[in-house]
């Protein structure tokens, strides 16, 4: 009997394999997950004309005004017995205006315009899908695509709002182009700002965007804004996939507010959940049609046991053109640049990395513990994102280490840019927890900075929102603890462990820039060192915005040292503007010495030099170098406007010579002092170009 797998030819397997030669013995695996995704896309070509207009289904789905101003709905609800619309524009009656039955499980409804030609559902007015069921229950529905969905003051769940609006935001500035080097501020717009409060789009437009130009970004990846029922959820138990959090403004404010950062040469991601939805059902997806699949597994398959949430049917067609067109939607409607994938380990296998360490092994990315269905979906989505948007940026937050994840679809990847390096924030509070100064492995540190897949780009980062949530600590708080609260002024003497707190704060972000990946990112607040974790009003809290907020006016403190860790992390990002190291090839590192804590690499043309012990300075230090020349210092830790204590002569120019050292053709002879990490004698690095 022939294999399935026979006829699929992957175009350009053979360069993955010469990247990775161990994936030859799972050669089969590859071909099958190919061999759907191809068959997936010849289905829809046939089918449906093609993955450009499966893609757009946003404009039949949901509600949708035709040109002589009737409004078409329609909905998938494969279970149900009976659809009505209900609403403002028909007084609330249940029954006045059904659905028309189609096929495959859609239901449609026209509804004419009225006698001045106006529709006759009016902008801002309130709708309802009235679904029957076959066990005869009457349920309201907000309809999965709904684009604009709204929250009363002391009311539970959000009410479907009709979003026509006479006058449209029309974008003007272009996209920008895909930077070769990715720099990202991780940003939630409701917490952006000093007050308790929700922030606004507007707000964030005005106040915010302005400091991550400042500061040398060029991304924005924008948390919690596909609306949730649930602001403590972080955004991250969807109700309504299409439409934008109201919370924050409407979807005209959201728009300018992309517009705005486009015009400032700024992309903006969307931090997009397709592993999962909320259980919400009045305000959800959850039993739409009234049965427990529908968009989902049945349990116990379609239930996420940690998350208490649904899991999506990835195999099912109508559920693959709701997430597929929502993919489009935010990158036409909004003109979104790309998105971070959310949960994608939990995508990629049946048992969700529930229990699993992932040691590396192959066996673990292939094999009956995979999940196929979400896999090729993943592919598809890449491919046809990709294929659209030729500079689409997509990002996978991924704990397993799948091969492959971010190589070509035609190679048999699953074709994202990036992945989150979610070791190595986990490293940092793991030393910062653990470790005494004089017991930082420099060997260890270097290895989890630099393990990751050849070819395979990464975004690195010291620390996410992951790691200022209520429950764990940021860097700045592991670093400096309570005296953030009483120490931070530049009017008074630095205290010993404020000075270790800024200058190891340097140092830690610097080092995980330069080595750690292909991408940067920080989250918002925590380039400055924010003093406070990061906690959603809840019961547990009284409600509290005190902590759901960014303390923005910290920095704009004149003497408070939050300005020099401000002023160091965008002088980092601008030297890399200028230089390119996240874009050029991994770091050739020369010492990893331990009982010195010295770490000296280059990258890009750019040498770099830690000296990590707490005591100990080091002086006429020899340094390994691959281009013979002239160099002088670029960036400099220790610079008083940085918080450090200005011990360096700037002017001072170091030359080469044909000494062979640590495996380069060259060396040069560092005569200043290397000062160590603490204040007696301090701390700092240099950067050095040719």
């Amino acid at each position: 009997m022939a294999d399935i797998t026979d006829n699929v030819t992957i175009p350009d397997f053979n360069s993955l394999l010469q990247m990775d030669p161990y994936l030859k013995p799972y050669e089969q695996d590859f071909k099958r997950r190919y061999g759907l995704f191809e068959k997936g896309l010849f289905l829809l070509e046939e089918a449906e004309g093609g993955f450009d207009q499966f893609t757009r289904s946003y404009r039949t789905f949901g509600v949708n005004r035709q040109p002589d101003n009737s409004l078409l709905f329609q909905e998938w609800a494969p279970a149900a017995e009976a659809l009505f619309l209900t609403g403002d524009f028909n007084g609330w009656d249940n029954f006045s205006h059904p659905y028309k039955r189609k096929e495959f499980g859609k239901w449609e409804l026209c509804l004419p315009p009225k006698r001045d030609k106006s529709p006759a559902v009016e902008h801002k007015t309130k709708l309802k899908v009235v679904v029957h069921t076959k066990a005869g229950e009457r349920l309201y529905r907000i309809s999965p695509w709904a684009k604009y969905v709204t929250q009363a003051e002391k009311q539970v769940t959000y009410d479907w709002v009709h979003w026509d609006p006479p006058q449209p935001y029309l974008h003007i500035h272009p996209r920008p182009k895909k930077p070769a080097s990715l720099r990202i501020y991780e940003s939630h717009v409701g917490i952006a700002s000093p007050d308790p409060k929700i922030a606004s789009y507007t707000e964030f437009r005005l106040n915010i965007l302005p400091r991550i130009k400042d500061l040398g970004y060029n991304c924005i990846q924008l948390m919690a804004i596909m609306e949730h029922a649930y602001y403590a959820s972080f955004g991250y138990q969807v109700t309504s996939f299409f439409a934008a959090s109201s919370r924050y403004g409407t979807p005209e404010e959201l728009k300018l507010m992309i517009d705005t950062a486009h015009s400032l040469n700024i992309v903006v991601l969307l931090d997009v959940v397709h592993s999962h939805a909320s259980k919400n059902t009045e305000d959800g997806l959850n039993r739409f049609d009234g049965s427990d699949s529908c968009f989902f597994h049945s349990p116990p398959r379609g239930e996420h046991t940690l998350w208490d949430s649904r899991l999506f049917n990835y195999s099912s067609w109508e559920v693959q053109r709701f997430l597929l067109s929502n993919l489009r939607w935010w990158m036409e409607e909004y003109r979104f640049d790309g998105f971070r994938f959310d949960g994608v380990t939990s995508m990629l296998y049946h048992h969700h990395g529930i229990g699993s360490g992932f040691s590396g092994d192959y066996s673990e990315y292939f094999g009956l513990q995979v999940d196929e269905d979400s896999l090729v979906y993943l592919m598809t989505a890449n491919h046809i994102l990709h294929t659209l948007y030729p500079d689409c940026i997509t990002i996978a937050e991924d704990v397993s280490g799948m091969p492959a994840l971010c190589k070509k679809v035609s190679e048999g990847g699953l074709g994202f840019d990036y992945r989150l390096a979610m070791a190595v924030p986990d490293k940092w509070i793991q030393i910062l927890k653990e470790l005494s100064d004089e017991a930082w492995d420099m060997g260890n540190i270097i290895y989890t900075l630099t393990n990751r897949r050849y070819g395979e780009k990464c975004i690195a980062y010291a620390e996410s929102h992951d790691q200022s949530l209520v429950g764990d600590k940021s860097l700045a708080f592991w670093l400096m603890d309570k005296e953030m609260y009483t120490n931070m002024s530049s009017l008074v003497s630095m205290t010993p462990i404020i000075d270790r707190g800024i200058q190891l704060h340097k140092m830690i972000r610097l080092i995980t820039h330069a080595l750690g990946g292909e991408g940067y990112l920080n989250f918002m607040g925590n380039e400055f060192g924010h003093p406070e974790w990061l906690d959603f009003p809840r019961k547990g809290n009284n409600e509290s915005y005190h902590y759901a907020r960014r303390q923005y006016n910290l920095v704009d403190t004149e003497h408070l040292r939050y300005q020099q860790l401000y002023k160091f992390d965008r002088d980092m990002n601008c030297i890399e503007d200028k230089y390119g190291w996240l874009a050029a090839p991994p770091a050739f590192v020369s010492t990893k010495h331990e009982e010195d804590k010295v770490i000296v690499f280059e990258r890009a043309n750019v040498v770099f030099l830690f000296n990590f012990h707490p005591t100990r300075s080091q002086k006429d230090y020899r340094v390994a170098v691959g281009s013979p020349g002239k160099y002088t210092i670029k960036l400099d830790s220790d610079e008083k406007q940085y918080g450090g204590h200005g011990r360096l002569d700037h002017n001072t120019e170091f030359f080469t010579e044909p000494q062979p050292f640590n495996q380069r053709e060259n060396s040069m002879l560092i005569r200043d002092y290397i000062h160590s990490c603490n204040a007696k004698p301090g701390q700092v690095w240099n950067v050095h170009e040719q």
